[in-house]
């Protein structure tokens, strides 16, 4: 129950705004960093610094800041690079596949750029140049596609 508690509060920007200025209450009524923290389940060094970016900025110092996140590992020419392989087939990019995924296109960029992203990585470049997954049906061999089709219709699942 804790833990869904405190994945709620770091749900939203308001949430977690509202749980730092609690924080900076408690230090402000007396009770030290390392009580406030154990109260709230944070570690000591993060309510430490909501206090100081309190003291320092006021109530602007406990709003969520910019996060600016890990680099680009890609140039913005070689993303361009990256949505023009993706609108044409994996063939004719010189890879062994049908559909491009996750896989074929690190593999792809490993190859073209000597970049090495993870699967997961290049997932989130095809979301961030406007693609979706779409898996193609499994057709099962020697299938016969009248009773499939029939049994889909008439299926209660």
């Amino acid at each position: 129950m804790v833990v869904g508690l405190q994945q709620e509060i770091q749900r939203s920007e308001d949430s977690r705004y509202d749980h730092r200025l609690h924080g900076v209450l408690l230090v402000a009524q007396g009770m030290t960093c390392p009580e406030v923290a154990g109260l709230l389940g944070d570690a000591p060094r993060t309510v430490e610094y909501w206090v100081r970016r309190f003291e320092e900025r006021g109530l602007a110092g406990l709003a969520e800041g910019e996060r600016t996140g890990r680099p680009t590992r890609l140039t913005a020419a070689q993303l361009k690079g990256v949505n023009r392989v993706l609108r044409a087939l994996p063939s004719d990019a010189g890879m062994q596949a049908n559909l491009w995924d996750g896989k074929t296109l690190a593999a792809w960029i490993g190859k073209k750029y000597g970049i090495e992203l993870g699967v997961r990585q290049c997932q989130r470049l095809f979301r961030q140049l406007g693609f979706r997954l779409r898996k193609p049906r499994p057709m099962i061999a020697k299938a016969n596609p009248s009773l499939q089709k029939a049994h889909k219709k008439n299926s209660k699942n």
